[in-house]
């Protein structure tokens, strides 16, 4: 479910599910928005200081925004299905503190979780909360790889009452 903002708590986590990245996926997404030489094929990559190919970072960003919709799709959706009210999810007024940690090569796995570290309530948009969250992505040997702080509205149970 989908919590409202007054129900959700520091240090609730979420994950967002898995992906592995291919080395087919890596090369065509980075032909199109990437053209780095470790990103384009293992020849490139070896002469680089990553020696080997792997994935750009916003591949990896990019991973993490179709996860994460995937999930809120899903969880609407079991809550309709099960007649439970879902809060809204709002637009996000951005994030902040992007990091590669670590690169990600051709047949990683990565999972994708986050974090609540925080919530602010919304003055100019009272029917609304703002939930602050860690967003962390870690390779199938439980290394962190990448990492942002995210921001996003979130409706108030109040704004459904009124």
């Amino acid at each position: 479910m989908i919590d409202f903002f007054e129900d959700i708590r520091e240090g609730d986590t979420l994950e967002l599910g898995r992906y592995t990245f291919q080395t087919d996926e890596i090369i065509r997404f980075a032909e199109k928005y990437d053209p780095q030489p470790f990103h384009l094929s293992e020849e490139g990559a070896a002469q680089t200081h990553f020696g080997r190919l792997c994935a750009s970072g916003w591949h990896t960003a990019s991973v993490f925004m179709k996860l994460f919709v995937a999930k809120m799709k899903a969880t609407q959706s079991a809550a309709r299905e099960s007649g439970v009210t879902a809060a809204k999810i709002g637009p996000s007024p951005g994030f902040e503190d992007l990091k590669w940690i670590k690169p990600v090569f051709a047949g990683d796995t990565l999972t994708y979780t986050r974090i609540v570290t925080g919530k602010t309530e919304s003055r100019s948009r009272p029917e609304w909360g703002l939930v602050h969250s860690d967003m962390l992505a870690h390779n199938q040997d439980g290394t962190l790889v990448f990492s942002f702080k995210a921001t996003v509205f979130v409706e108030r149970r109040a704004a459904r009452a009124g």
